[in-house]
């Protein structure tokens, strides 16, 4: 019998050999207590659970490199994220506090291991609304004065740090990691300073802004045209360090979005080499990342990088060991593209990052009021047009953890669907975007399989099957998108 009628018909017996669909659903994603799950009654999900203590500091991966390991297996790391998670903002001065531990809450219950902890370079961003500006707190230097800067308040002394926001980022990273969350920590924000500039903003390093004579452009602040800018700047970055080296659950990342110039790209090169040179003195090492740049961002900039991870412009990136990549789609699959797609395509984004050998991220706007891009603009519910992506990427989460991610690659001349991670003759994890039979090209050998059902978020047959070697065509017991996944 072929193997694709073998699954039709496990998935509809009622045999021991097989489970039914509800019996047998891995622990769903779900939004957590922020706001109600519409599909809670499929599968029955279980009360939010911390993902357990990290495992480790990260490194890259020898044995594969498209993952980060702490020295025990490969660690898939996948998450959203949202803008106000370090740094309070809001349209109102000053912003009100976010609720940190609702936000954790939330990420447990999606099942999501990562995220990246925003910065911001302005106390008054005109960061996508010029006539309507954010306000940001806290920053990273005091404010003393003698005199005003440009937002009408204390000047900055740059040549002091304030404790309280080094406290402050050690106490969210702390709280990540008793939650099973690695963190990115962000050090600049190349976006606020390029594309969201705001003249009255109290930008700390331009000139009036603060008491230290220090005078730089948004243009000119990310690069290494001024050594008084780079040296506050490489004081800052070490301070970082001193607050978080010692905690297990960290990464950074360089800069959000610096706009892409030899200028910009030399000062992110600069400062990667930075960091790694400030902890290799220190007893923890954590991966270093560069996103991708806007406008004009090239992926080849991050490859010819020392960074250890990218997160790339091409939604479609191959992890192929050079970097390991967590595809963000802060950077390569813009909210409006998102939403204009719908569901089943964001759905079908997470699944393809994994079988590429990358990890899907999503940027969420979470609970924050933004017309068009979440609503209802409340802040007090979620917004559902993103609930079937944040679902798949804990799914993606689940499903990694059921393979040795060490020994997997990206297969896709081993199944017609194009989309496979697979170490032949021991694990195969195929996704189908669409609907229908698909094939796969087997070694002999007896497998479990298990059918999910991306859509509806269920697993809709179990079972064990003897193959050849040689191509083997399959059928989901369901229409809609499909995962399999075999295993001896």
């Amino acid at each position: 019998m072929l193997a694709g009628a073998i699954c039709g018909t496990l998935a509809g017996c009622g045999s021991a050999a097989c489970s039914s669909p509800h019996g047998a659903t891995p622990p769903p994603p779900g939004d957590g207590g922020v706001d109600p799950d519409p599909d809670a009654s499929v599968g029955h999900p279980p009360p939010p659970s911390d993902a357990g203590p990290v495992v480790g500091t990260l490194r890259v991966d020898p044995r594969n490199p498209r993952y980060f390991t702490a020295g025990s297996g490969a660690v898939y790391l996948t998450g959203s994220h949202t803008w106000s998670n370090f740094k309070d903002r809001a349209k109102v001065d000053p912003p009100p506090a976010f609720d940190y531990p609702a936000y954790l809450d939330f990420l447990i219950a999606q099942h999501h291991n990562f995220i990246r902890l925003w910065t911001w370079e302005q106390p008054h961003s005109a960061d996508d609304d010029p006539a309507n500006p954010l306000y940001f707190t806290p920053f990273a230097w005091p404010r003393t004065g003698p005199g005003m800067a440009s937002d009408g308040k204390l000047k900055f002394d740059l040549d002091q740090l304030d404790q309280s926001y080094f406290d402050r980022l050690r106490a969210r990273v702390i709280a990540a990691r008793d939650r099973g969350i690695y963190v990115a920590v962000m050090l600049f924000d190349g976006w606020d300073l390029a594309n969201g500039y705001n003249p009255a903003g109290g930008f700390p390093m331009a000139a009036g802004n603060n008491i230290n004579g220090v005078a730089t452009t948004p243009v000119a602040a990310l690069s290494l045209s001024s050594a008084a800018i780079t040296a506050r700047q490489e004081a800052y970055v070490r301070a970082v360090i001193d607050a978080v080296n010692d905690l297990d659950n960290v990464l950074y990342e360089i800069a959000n979005e610096t706009n892409r110039s030899t200028d910009t790209v030399a000062w992110q090169y600069h400062m990667i080499d930075f960091v790694k040179s400030v902890e290799a003195g220190k007893p923890k090492q954590h991966p270093v990342g560069m996103t991708a740049m806007y406008p004009g961002g090239q992926d080849a900039d991050l490859y010819a990088s020392h960074a250890d991870w990218i997160s790339p412009v091409d939604p479609k990136a191959l992890g192929d060991g050079r970097k390991v990549v967590l595809n963000d789609t802060d950077h390569s699959y813009g909210w409006a593209q998102l939403q204009s797609d719908g569901p089943a395509a964001q759905r079908a984004w997470a699944w393809e990052t994994l079988c590429r050998g990358a990890a899907p991220l999503f940027m969420d706007p979470y609970l924050e009021p933004w017309a068009g891009r979440n609503a209802p603009p409340d802040a007090r519910t979620l917004d559902s047009r993103w609930k079937d992506l944040r679902d798949a990427l804990g799914y993606t989460q689940f499903y990694a953890s059921k393979l040795d991610l060490e020994a997997a690659v990206p297969s896709p001349a081993l199944c017609s669907t194009g989309f496979c991670l697979a170490e032949p003759g021991r694990q195969y994890l195929v996704y189908q975007p669409g609907t229908g039979s698909f094939s796969v090209t087997m070694v002999a050998g007896a497998y479990r399989f298990e059918w999910f059902n991306a859509a509806t978020r269920t697993t809709a047959g179990t079972g064990m099957m003897t193959l050849a070697a040689g191509p083997h065509s399959f059928t989901p017991p369901f229409t809609g998108d499909a995962v399999l996944l075999l295993l001896p």
